[in-house]
């Protein structure tokens, strides 16, 4: 039944029902009914959401509701395809356009979205704006647009591709249809590009919290990159990952390594036929790899939500690079390790390409007309490209939090004073032993060596390496020769990299660089000026408390076993693993251990297809499984009374909160001691409201904002947020607002 698309017909209530029905959700995240209102309402929309945030469902659930047809934008044939797949196991009734189609079924597809069969169609950009495509959705009378990595369609974004351009055209090809736009990483620069290319009129913008707390991240000095690649892969051995690496010679030698070291790993780049990487792609769905070492050409087209960790082999070109491969981790809320390994040599090999693109946008130039288009821009993204590269050396060289500095670089402050989930905060980094005299040692060779040398010999004649080309010079006679022969190599060349990076040593550019000694080379030789080198702790990594909650409950036993059984029905349906069902349910089912569909029903993540048509043989597994072993059904935890909104993996958390919250102990506190992000212990308060219904909330929200917001939604209500937003003038965030209104719902 189509419905008019009116503020007023849609209530909270239908669309949390839709997502019930389809997903097995109870709950939205933050925003995410926001942003299905404006697709309600077809007012164009403008959507950040952090990759996990569930950007996916936004668009979603509009046309479910409005029985009516809209259209994805998707850059991926692989992208689309697993999103399709992944509704129609949901039941929901969604089509693909791409050149993947035989004749056959694009003509029985597109009759299908004539007569109104979909309620999603997905379609390439290229593909979308052709007559016969224009036709079909003017027939079908389209809804709205969504375009998904929306960044794609700015030149200050870090994937732009031309394609998207044409998508400027859309307004006038569809007038009054609404348009939205959505992406996981957008500095403001880049999101107010985004609003001019795609011409959208008075955009209701939606910005989430960039944060991803369930990640861990740790940047390291880079020394031996395959032992250390091998140290991360211990720590999750059967569990899926990404290794990135710089060129695709790089993630070939990676992948060898990985392969004799017996991990089930391939490489991927976009150098390998097409048939090959979709194999590839495939076999990691589906769960016959555990591992891909990958360029940046790796990313966008898979969905896999429970990868448990990324490495970057290589430091990535920019911090929105970083922030979209590691956002790759962890999409299902559980935790997942984030490991990059730095040296300055990743810098200086960027900085090479950007040079390289520099001469080619040159040469392009001169050949093309004067009339061209866009040909002033070349050197503007040239500098953009240097710029973003900055920014990246800096989060890597700074010893500051990564969780910090993250979110502030996508402009939101970051309020927690540690976010307990990176390698600074968790402190295991540390100084090098007498780094001074280290550097002293390393600057005095340079300067023995009358700075006529790269690092590599510098190295060499530091650890007395017996070499021809030593002896030839008579380095193999300076008082440096084997001063630190203790070192291996590897750790050295990091070492001379850390001064470079300090500014404590110079590196002159051209095709064979030389080392050269600068003011600040001198003062500390001269005793003048201290050193800090760093290194990891010989203890190693640290487990933090989010990860050890991850866990809390789960019969491990259980769960790799329904793991097992993800796997087999998988096969049998032909789509991936992860489609079946998610770690996170698994996990869920593997900590209730439920034993009858009503009680499957009642996880997280279980939808009422997907409880028809798995139901009986998940928990015939279940209930043998608990048979065998002897382990109770239906379990469950103190704190099932506290907040049924809350995710079960969070409920130790949320129990601990709840006591600090009724010792009057502010937001800031409790995130600090239960080392979760302010937004996640916003929620925990939330709930602590609604469910101990405290008769006041002074210690978390003063008087007079307590006094504005309860003005205001006397006026509108307390149901939906926005309004009140929008009226306080944007002046009190939405959190307090949440807080307030809670408050006063319990008052009525």
């Amino acid at each position: 039944m189509h419905r008019a698309d009116a503020q007023s017909a849609w209530n909270p209530s239908d669309i949390r029902e839709t997502v019930r029905r389809y997903w097995g959700f109870d709950t939205l995240r933050p925003l995410q009914e926001e942003a299905i209102l404006a697709g309600l309402q077809r007012r164009d929309s403008m959507v950040v959401l952090p990759t996990g945030g569930g950007k996916s469902l936004c668009y979603q659930v509009p046309p479910a509701l409005a029985g009516l047809t809209d259209v994805v934008v998707s850059p991926l044939i692989a992208l689309m395809k697993d999103q399709v797949d992944g509704l129609r196991q949901c039941g929901y009734p969604a089509a693909a356009l791409h050149s993947g189609l035989s004749a056959g079924i694009l003509r029985q597809t597109e009759s299908e979205i004539a007569a109104g069969q979909y309620r999603l169609v997905f379609v390439a950009p290229e593909r979308l704006l052709t007559p016969n495509i224009l036709g079909l959705l003017r027939r079908v009378r389209v809804r709205a647009f969504a375009i998904d990595e929306a960044h794609c369609i700015s030149h200050w974004g870090h994937d732009f591709r031309p394609e998207y351009r044409q998508l400027a055209a859309l307004k006038n090809h569809f007038p009054g249809v609404s348009v939205h736009a959505y992406t996981a990483t957008a500095t403001p620069r880049v999101r107010q590009d985004i609003v001019d290319q795609l011409r959208l009129q008075n955009p209701q913008v939606l910005v989430g919290v960039f944060d991803r707390p369930n990640l861990v991240y740790r940047i390291i000095p880079r020394t031996d990159v395959y032992k250390q690649t091998i140290e991360v892969l211990r720590r999750h051995k059967g569990q899926a990952g990404i290794v990135y690496c710089l060129s695709r010679r790089d993630a070939e030698e990676m992948a060898y390594f990985l392969q004799q070291s017996r991990v089930r790993a391939a490489a991927y780049h976009a150098g390998m036929p097409s048939e090959d990487r979709r194999k590839t792609q495939d076999a990691f769905a589906e769960e016959k790899l555990d591992v891909i070492s990958a360029t940046v050409a790796f990313g966008m087209g898979i969905d896999r939500s429970d990868v448990r960790f990324v490495i970057h082999a290589s430091m990535p070109k920019s911090i929105e690079h970083y922030q979209q491969e590691t956002g790759r981790a962890g999409r299902d809320g559980l935790e997942a390790e984030c490991v990059l390994f730095y040296s300055l040599a990743d810098v200086i090999r960027w900085e090479g390409l950007i040079a390289k693109t520099a001469e080619d946008a040159d040469a392009a130039r001169r050949n093309r007309e004067p009339e061209a288009p866009e040909q002033d821009r070349a050197g503007e993204i040239i500098a953009s490209m240097t710029h973003l590269l900055r920014q990246m050396q800096q989060l890597c060289s700074r010893p500051e939090c990564r969780h910090k500095m993250l979110s502030e670089y996508f402009g939101q402050a970051y309020a927690a004073a540690s976010c307990g989930a990176c390698d600074v905060c968790l402190e295991e980094m540390e100084g090098l032993a007498e780094a001074t005299v280290a550097a002293q040692k390393i600057l005095s060779c340079v300067a023995k060596v009358r700075e006529r040398f790269g690092a590599g010999h510098v190295v060499d004649v530091l650890v007395g390496a017996n070499t021809q080309r030593i002896r030839s010079y008579g380095h193999d006679q300076l008082s440096t020769y084997g001063l630190m022969k203790e070192v291996d190599k590897k750790t050295l060349a990091n070492l001379i990299y850390q001064l470079l990076d300090q500014g404590l040593l110079d590196r002159e550019s051209g095709e064979y660089p030389i080392l050269k000694l600068n003011s600040a080379s001198w003062e500390v030789m001269r005793g003048r000026r201290q050193v800090r080198l760093i290194q990891p702790k010989a203890a190693g990594v640290k487990r933090t408390q989010a990860e050890e909650a991850e866990w809390e409950g789960v019969d491990r036993g259980l769960f790799e076993s329904l793991r097992e059984l993800r796997r087999e029905i998988a096969a049998e349906h032909g789509i991936p693993a992860y489609l079946v069902f998610g770690d996170a349910t698994l996990r869920a089912l593997a900590r209730s251990r439920p034993s009858s569909i009503e009680a499957f029903l009642q996880v997280r993540g279980v939808g009422q297809r997907k409880a028809t048509e798995m139901g009986d043989r998940f928990v015939g597994h279940i209930v043998a499984y608990c048979r065998e072993h002897g382990v109770p059904m239906e379990a469950t935890t103190p704190d099932d009374d506290l907040a049924s909104e809350q995710p079960k993996h969070h409920r130790p958390s949320l129990h601990a909160a709840f006591g600090m919250f009724d010792e009057g102990r502010s937001i800031e506190e409790v995130a600090r001691k239960l080392r979760r992000a302010r937004s996640t212990t916003m929620q925990y308060l939330a709930d602590y409201i609604q469910h101990r219904r405290p008769a006041e909330i002074d210690a978390w929200v003063d008087q007079p904002t307590y006094r504005q917001v309860a003005q205001v939604a006397g006026e509108v209500g307390t149901k939906i947020l926005r309004p009140i937003f929008e009226k306080l003038g944007g002046t009190i965030p939405y959190d307090t607002i949440r807080l307030v209104a809670r408050h006063l719902e319990i008052r009525e």
